[in-house]
């Protein structure tokens, strides 16, 4: 058989023929099986096996590996540069909310007028507002004293009070962007941010209430504990003379989502690129300037307002830069694999498969999405793996499908969280529960979020 060129493919994106098929589809499942494998038995690093996968999968493919090496080489550095500096302002947003103590301010004013009634609503708005600009990891980590102390002190069983909680961060990290994986799926299969954002908000909704308050009922039954009786992590702002105002951290919270959905808007009641009024909202309402913009609001509305000095601000954001290094490298080589897909032929495979096929296009990108799920147990790999695979699906498409498209690719990586999830691990030893009862309240969980927003999906594309 011929070789799978990169120049071939992009100078001719005819139907592939049954025997490239089996060739592609071959090459697929080894480089696939070669990152799950890696991911999963052998604990390499997600960076490193998307990197080996990438090459097994053009190998196989039967693509030069010079071509495949810059096939990878231009995904990486496309997706670092689309997705990189927004992760990176947003890992800063987030920093500056938890050290300053604004976090804890929005917890504190929201408790103190939650009834008994409506804690378990309290938490899942603390956990929506808070994990916004937040890491889902670092969301649980500063949202855990929370719960156990409202836990205590309120006499609640855990399951009532942390399910919502987790929920709201889950469904955050999965459906809005500007965390990484929703990110990244715009990115692949070129969605409008904005619009993605007021769908996203729109599945929300109903998917937090459901898998947070309305579930919580049943996994305190099933799972019936109290918090554990160990030492409450000290919170940021306890070291701190003052904190910022509630109303000032919620609007720079908000900030950014304000700006990209107001662009999203005036894009739909204009659509008119020479008009001023809405050039004007593409520059402020493009996620760079948005999250720029909210950043260095907070440095005044956060940092200055906790009594931050010059030095300090420079050190909380040299602090939140860090962390994220790893996320870096794992969505930037989750593009080099995006694209050696693409470039492989794979992409164009999906499509002339996709014609003869009766499952919707949102169906197929969930399900690849929960396959990869399940297989590696992280949400961003199996967000790019499914996002590559389903890129050329969104040609087509109207702007809002696309955009439920990347939703639908959200929801999948959600599905079921097991013990190859870092995720599961770390609620399992904060909340001091057993592997089954992890997997009856928080596998659950994510579960619930991942079937019901997907469902929400599909009816949103019915009437879109």
């Amino acid at each position: 058989m011929s070789s799978l060129s990169v120049e071939m493919l992009a100078a001719d994106a005819a139907p592939i023929s049954s025997a490239g098929h089996a060739q592609l589809g071959i090459a697929v499942l080894a480089g696939v099986a070669v990152i799950v494998l890696l991911i999963t038995k052998t604990k390499l690093h997600a960076f490193l096996s998307l990197t080996i996968g990438s090459l097994v999968l053009g190998a196989v493919a039967g693509a030069p590996l010079d071509k495949v090496i810059t096939s990878f080489s231009t995904g990486l550095g496309s997706t670092t540069a689309s997705v990189g500096v927004l992760i990176a302002l947003g890992a800063i947003l987030g920093k500056l909310l938890a050290d300053s103590g604004g976090a804890d301010q929005i917890v504190d004013t929201i408790l103190a007028r939650a009834s008994r009634r409506s804690m378990p609503w309290a938490m899942v708005l603390i956990a929506a507002i808070v994990g916004l600009p937040l890491f889902f990891e670092i969301g649980i980590v500063l949202l855990i004293p929370v719960v156990l102390l409202v836990a205590k002190r309120g006499n609640f069983s855990l399951m009532r009070i942390g399910i919502p909680a987790l929920a709201g961060l889950s469904v955050m990290h999965g459906l809005i962007p500007p965390h990484p994986g929703p990110l990244v799926a715009i990115a692949a299969v070129h969605a409008n941010l904005g619009v993605t954002l007021a769908l996203g908000v729109l599945v929300a909704i109903p998917t937090v209430i459901i898998a947070g308050p309305v579930f919580s009922r049943y996994a305190a039954r099933w799972v019936d504990i109290q918090a554990p009786d160990r030492m409450v992590p000290d919170r940021p702002s306890e070291d701190l003379a003052k904190r910022p105002g509630f109303g000032a951290t919620v609007a720079t919270v908000l900030l950014p989502v304000v700006l990209m959905l107001a662009k999203a808007l005036v894009d739909i009641l204009i659509d008119d690129p020479a008009d001023t009024v809405q050039r004007a909202f593409d520059v402020v309402g493009s996620p760079l300037i948005a999250l720029l913009a909210a950043v260095l609001v907070a440095m005044f509305t956060l940092g200055r307002a906790a009594g931050f000095s010059k030095g300090r601000m420079s050190e909380t954001v040299e602090k939140s830069l860090a962390p994220i290094a790893s996320v870096l490298l794992i969505v930037g080589a989750g593009g080099g694999f995006k694209q050696t897909l693409v470039d492989s032929g794979v992409g164009q495979m999906v499509l002339d498969i996709s014609k003869d096929w009766s499952i919707p296009a949102l169906l197929l990108a969930w399900l690849i999405a929960v396959v990869m799920r399940l297989a590696t147990g992280s949400a961003t790999v199996a967000t790019v793996s499914a996002a590559g695979l389903v890129a050329p699906l969104a040609a087509d498409m109207s702007t809002a499908h696309v955009a439920l498209l990347v939703l639908a690719i959200g929801a999948g990586s959600l599905f079921f969280s097991h013990v190859n999830d870092a995720g599961f691990w770390l609620v399992k030893e904060y909340f001091g529960m057993d592997v089954g009862q992890t997997i009856k309240t928080w596998s659950v969980m994510e579960t619930i979020i991942s079937v019901v927003s997907m469902i929400f999906i599909m009816l949103l594309s019915l009437v879109l």
